[in-house]
């Protein structure tokens, strides 16, 4: 499936060939057939001699409806350009010429139109000024077909020029991230919400549920038809009509995307390169009302110049672009600049980055992903697909980083190592990436949460601490000169068991159970707190520490006031 956009000034016969084409007329409107004149969007399709399907965008040709004629071009594979003979090459014909290549079109067919109305001078006058006209441009090795679309003459020949031309043409590739700017909305009788548009970058199937960008709000896909056949699931590049639920059709228009919202970076501000057209009378600054169009939508926009003050006609430079709302952008869509007070269009281009990270002053923006990556330090994988397109192999967990970034990180988390000497270092104090980092870190060995070298003598075995809780085991001494780290490595490993800030070694709190499995053995009813104490001949600041371990641990039960057998009491 091809999509390709009809061009060229008002009145030069697009629709006419269109409708010769297709058999279908793409003028819908009652204001267009009462006025002989091509307002809005028209549609249509055809099947080529080699079998190949033709999708036809039919744009207005009148200046003032230009912004009708943007909503349609923004996602065609090629276009039909067409040039009455009886006229030539007219103001509108440069333009969308112009916007054409600003869009990044390369293919196309050139259709000599209204030749019945001509003699063979002046036919070979027309052709002679399309050539002439066209040279240097995407256009310039296109096939001239002559036609006339009422009598019929050089369709067949033309059919034959658009299947060369899409024989060599790409067809939309899948990158399984579909996007449909919204280029025509309407409430059908019995069936809802219905929105038209190109479907670019991956498929569609009945039951999606996709996002409305720019709003947020959500819609469920009812149904999907293209070129008048329905479908369950629909792959880019086709023009598809999309039944929608949930959601109102008032909600719906152009300059609206649907697409899956964790699939895209949705940004109010981009960086972009902006090529000035060659024939515009003025330098381009950050002075004037300007609006931007891409995908199917017109929005006025504040534009700043990277570098230098202004660009001149015919230069090429670097802008950061500001939106009125966040769209779902990607590096590479292609943009066209109009100057809302002069009505002219000023240029176009193709975002670059739709995620600035550094100031306007010191922003050098292209394609390329080292340069995102390199801006960021570190980006989660998915977050960079989102931002570039394109999927990059993670080089810790998920996150990319640049290798020297890296490399920076494993030297921070080492000497971070060795400063915590050989009790380790605690990785719950590390962040994601440190605590990432330390698998990667050599001769380092993990052990009870804690990361050491491996050449490193193991303190906490055989600690003197022990020792001195050991020594009085029910009424230990608290310690004073052990640092907090040594402590908190003996109750990780648990060695040294901690309770309403009151120390006890492990094996002095195996000897209380016992204890109290005799008392409980003696009295199965219970015993109370005071029982315990003068068992363990202790006093009440260590017997209630003890209680709640033993509790804890489910030695003991409590039963209000007594400690009853729990299911982890020893056995005498």
């Amino acid at each position: 499936m091809h999509v390709v956009a009809t061009a060229g000034h008002v009145d030069h016969g697009k629709s006419t060939l269109v409708r010769a084409l297709t058999g279908t007329d793409p003028d819908r409107l009652a204001e267009e057939k009462e006025r002989g004149l091509t307002i809005d969007l028209g549609f249509a399709f055809a099947t080529l001699p080699s079998g190949r399907k033709i999708s036809f965008i039919d744009v207005p040709g009148h200046i003032r409806f230009i912004k009708n004629m943007l909503a349609g071009v923004g996602g065609v594979d090629a276009c039909v350009f067409v040039v009455a003979a009886t006229e030539g090459w007219k103001p509108q014909s440069e333009e969308h010429l112009r916007i054409l290549e600003l869009l990044g079109i390369q293919h196309g067919v050139v259709a000599l139109t209204q030749m019945g109305l001509v003699d063979n001078e002046l036919a070979e006058l027309a052709r002679l000024d399309v050539e002439e006209k066209t040279e240097g441009s995407f256009l310039e090795a296109a096939d001239i077909v002559a036609v006339d679309s009422v009598n019929g003459t050089g369709i067949d020949a033309l059919r034959d020029a658009l299947d060369v031309m899409t024989e060599s043409t790409p067809t939309a590739s899948n990158f399984k991230r579909p996007r449909l700017w919204i280029d025509r909305s309407f409430a059908a009788t019995g069936a809802g919400s219905i929105v038209t548009g190109t479907l670019t970058g991956g498929r569609l199937r009945v039951d999606d549920e996709v996002s409305l960008i720019p709003g947020g709000k959500k819609a469920r896909i009812r149904g999907i038809q293209t070129q008048g056949e329905s479908r369950t699931k629909i792959d880019p590049g086709h023009r598809v009509a999309l039944n929608l639920a949930h959601v109102e059709h008032q909600s719906l228009g152009r300059g609206v995307a649907l697409a899956f919202p964790d699939q895209w970076h949705q940004t109010a501000k981009f960086d972009a390169e902006l090529r000035v057209l060659p024939d515009l009378g003025h330098e381009v600054s950050r002075r004037g009302a300007f609006s931007i169009y891409v995908g199917s939508g017109e929005w006025s926009i504040r534009l700043r110049v990277l570098g230098p003050n202004r660009l001149a006609p015919g230069s090429s430079g670097l802008v950061r672009i500001f939106l009125p709302e966040e769209l779902p952008l990607l590096p590479g869509d292609r943009f066209v600049l109009r100057e809302s007070g002069r009505e002219e269009t000023v240029g176009g281009g193709q975002v670059l980055d739709v995620d600035p990270q550094l100031k306007a002053s010191e922003a050098q923006p292209d394609l390329s992903v080292d340069r995102v990556i390199a801006e960021r330090g570190w980006v989660r994988a998915d977050e960079l697909k989102r931002l570039t397109g394109t999927a990059v192999q993670p080089v810790l967990g998920d996150w990319v980083a640049p290798a020297s970034v890296v490399a920076s990180a494993v030297e921070e988390v080492r000497s971070l190592i060795e400063a915590a000497g050989p009790l380790g270092l605690d990785v719950a104090l590390l962040d994601e990436r440190q605590r990432l980092i330390v698998d990667d870190v050599e001769d380092v060995q993990m052990k009870e949460g804690r990361a050491r070298r491996v050449d490193q003598e193991d303190v906490l075995i055989n600690h003197p601490l022990v020792a001195e809780l050991e020594a009085n085991p029910f009424a230990p001494v608290q310690p004073t000169a052990q640092s907090r780290e040594e402590i908190r490595g003996l109750i990780q490993r648990g060695i040294v068991i901690q309770s309403d800030g009151v120390l006890f070694a492990a094996s002095s709190i195996e000897k209380a159970a016992i204890a109290v499995a005799r008392l409980l053995q003696q009295n199965p009813a219970g015993v109370t707190v005071a029982e315990i104490r003068d068992a363990l001949e202790t006093t009440r600041k260590f017997a209630l520490p003890i209680c709640a371990i033993l509790d804890s641990t489910g030695v003991t039960r409590r039963r209000e006031d007594l400690r009853i057998p729990g299911p982890r009491l020893p056995e005498l």
